[in-house]
């Protein structure tokens, strides 16, 4: 998990990496995350991006289903 503002007109996004999960069911998950976020979001290549600076609000959501989360930059 990384939050990264490059290409992004300084707008900052959190991205996730490394979800054990099919294109369906990564799609149907990261919507999960976006509604508990608030925000907005999409999944391109496999990662996960969602609007703003999450990454405090998302990693016991991620935790909660048994995976590892590391937390990488600032």
């Amino acid at each position: 998990m990384s939050r990264e503002t490059k290409g992004r007109k300084g707008k900052g996004v959190t991205l996730i990496t490394g979800i054990p999960l099919d294109d369906k069911e990564l799609k149907a998950y990261a919507k999960v995350l976006k509604a508990k976020c608030g925000t907005g979001g999409t999944v391109k290549d496999g990662v996960v991006e969602i609007q703003g600076d999450q990454r405090d609000l998302l990693v016991p959501l991620l935790e909660q289903n048994g995976w590892t989360v590391k937390r990488a930059g600032g």
